[in-house]
């Protein structure tokens, strides 16, 4: 979920508590006032997002004309956004929560939350797309360059002529949106607001990309051609997309090209926020937007030097029992990694192969659900190759949410560019963090549950993220490493790069780590090869306090179920814990914390 998106979700936070909608039901006229100012909240955040609209398949009807637009990326359009922000912030205020049922008070917190801590943000700090948790308007990570076709080509359906007419009007809006961020960036530059040097050359590299092929055999113009000739619509659509990709896309990204060597000219090499404006008050606010946490640094750098200690024994363990002894538990990663009989081979044949596998991996955990789960999802799940022109810049995987009627699937997108970085051993618990158990799972419940509109657009990394790290333990203790001693490495592993990302995050943002003393320390821990380490340490230079949101999300899910199981005793059961922290829906971590399974 890109970071505009993100803000609007978290603006319309939601509700919590098993039973809460029988318990709004009964309370009245207050209850009622207020869900109606959430659903008004809504609203207001859809009209300003027809992206959002078109994520939670919401763009026909009254909306249909929302899907030939695109979200206002300009100036004005941000402070039209924190504008908005601070209006809903002092709506809610006019309840007297005093006077609110304990589970309307609890909705009325939770909302607060999301909305307090957006308006803090916009008001502390005017440079990038507002709040805090991503200083940069363009980078390798973000801008619609980077979000835009990705978007375009399988978030945007095409069913209707007029589908494919919204999709050539959205090429338009598409660079007045490039056109209008350049506006931002420059504004931004002007402060001394410039991705890092090594940023900037990443996202020149996929820039470059995108504008290399000629407009016909552009992936814009073949999206529609595509689609439009699978369902036998009639019409000229790819020499009107060409002309259109030709006249108005590549000039605007064009001026993106420009405005990023601009940037060069005057940029760093220093990685974190602390050199930007108020850069370590931004990073403070960072790891309230993203982990809703208080913690320090300094505390948040510690905690990860502890968790990194102790699963570096637990993955020794398991090394010295398959008679791998040799050299640190980091090099003997690294051997797995270079271990031919433990990849796929670099080929795109091979790449349909372990595509294929990741989908036999899903549906044998799926058999598994009912013992674990009451709620299951009935939106499926796909798995996709992220698309080759922003490859170079992404991470190892992500997901996209199904449309909230459940006709669009959610996409888990696998970075296969290099299959050297996605070994055999470490592709099962990233299928399961993106899919079953984890994102697709607990995205789809939310979506899908007998919730207002309001709970179902809910975000919050910490959740959502934390819930996805906790899934891939699960799927350990669902047996599913029984018989590959390999594959739990794998798990252990990927567990400990999310404390790995606490001691690196905290360090470039609160210590001056530099990127190479941060790549060094990630990749010599975990064993992975060089360009891993670096697109996850450039990551966290766009995003900062995003990667501490895992580990602390995961913590947090492991200590509410240790409270159950010791509270319940006998009477424990794992659906029921699962069920009651799923269809709470998204919230911060201490609103989790007062989750009783």
């Amino acid at each position: 979920m890109d970071r505009r998106t993100m803000m609007i979700s978290t603006a319309v936070a939601a509700a919590f508590a098993a039973g809460s909608s029988r318990v709004l039901a009964q309370a009245g006229k207050r209850s009622e006032s207020l869900n109606a100012l959430f659903d008004q909240f809504v609203k207001e955040n859809l009209d300003l997002s027809p992206t959002l609209v078109t994520a939670l398949g919401l763009d026909t009807g009254t909306r249909a004309k929302q899907k030939s637009e695109i979200d206002d990326s300009s100036e004005a359009g941000i402070e039209r956004q924190k504008k908005l922000v601070a209006s809903q912030v002092a709506r809610l205020k006019a309840f007297d929560r005093a006077t609110l049922s304990p589970a309307d008070a609890v909705s009325y917190d939770v909302v607060m939350y999301g909305l307090r801590t957006n308006d803090e943000a916009n008001r502390a700090f005017t440079y990038g797309p507002g709040g805090a948790g991503q200083p940069y308007v363009i980078s390798q990570l973000t801008g619609n360059y980077q979000q835009v076709p990705v978007f375009l080509d399988n978030q945007h359906t095409i069913e209707t002529k007029a589908d494919a007419d919204a999709y050539l009007a959205r090429l338009s809006a598409f660079a007045i949106s490039m056109n209008q961020e350049v506006e931002v960036a420059r504004h931004d530059m002007g402060m001394g607001v410039t991705p890092p040097d090594f940023v900037l050359a990443k996202t020149l590299m996929q820039m470059q990309a995108l504008r290399a092929p000629a407009p016909e055999a552009s992936s814009l113009t073949e999206s529609v051609v595509r689609r439009t000739q699978q369902k036998g619509i009639s019409g000229d659509y790819g020499r009107q997309a060409a002309l259109l990709v030709k006249e108005k896309v590549y000039p605007a990204l064009d001026g993106q090209i420009a405005v990023v060597r601009d940037m060069q000219k005057g940029a760093t090499h220093a990685a974190g926020v602390s050199r930007l404006p108020k850069g370590q008050e931004y990073y403070t606010a960072s790891l309230v937007n993203w982990a809703t946490t208080a913690k320090t640094a300094a505390e948040i750098h510690r905690l990860g030097l502890e968790i990194v200690k102790e699963q570096t024994a637990q993955i020794d363990v398991l090394m010295r029992k398959l008679n791998m002894t040799q050299g640190t538990v980091g090099s003997r990663l690294n051997a797995m990694y270079k271990d031919p009989k433990l990849l796929y081979a670099n080929t795109d044949a091979a790449k349909e192969i372990l595509l294929a596998d990741l989908n036999r991996r899903v549906q044998s955990i799926q058999a598994q659900l009912p013992r674990y789960f009451g709620a299951l999802p009935k939106a499926g799940v796909l798995i996709k190759r992220v698309p080759k022109e922003v490859e170079a810049g992404s991470p190892g995987g992500h997901y996209d949410l199904p449309s909230l009627d459940g006709k669009r699937p959610g996409i888990y997108w696998i970075n296969l560019r290099d299959t050297g970085e996605q070994p055999k051993w470490l592709l099962p618990t990233l299928t399961y963090h993106e899919s079953i158990p984890g994102h697709h799972l607990q995205l789809s419940i939310q979506q899908e549950a007998k919730l207002p509109m309001l709970r179902k657009m809910t975000f919050y990394s910490a959740y959502a993220e934390g819930w996805a790290l906790y899934a891939e333990q699960l799927a350990a203790e669902m047996g599913e490493y029984d018989n590959d001693p390999l594959g739990h490495i794998g798990q252990l592993h990927d567990s400990m790069m999310r404390a790995v990302r606490l001691v690196v995050d905290s360090g470039l943002h609160g210590m001056n780590w530099s990127r190479e003393q941060s790549v060094t320390y990630f990749s010599e821990t975990l064993g992975d090869p060089q360009a891993t380490a670096v697109t996850e340490v450039e990551r966290y230079c766009v995003w900062p306090g995003q990667a501490c949101s895992y580990m602390l999300g995961k913590l947090t899910f492991l200590a509410q179920r240790s409270k159950a199981q010791q509270r319940l005793g006998s009477n424990y059961d794992i659906r029921k814990f699962h069920d009651s922290v799923l269809l709470a829906g998204a919230v911060p971590l201490d609103v989790l914390e007062q989750i009783n399974a």
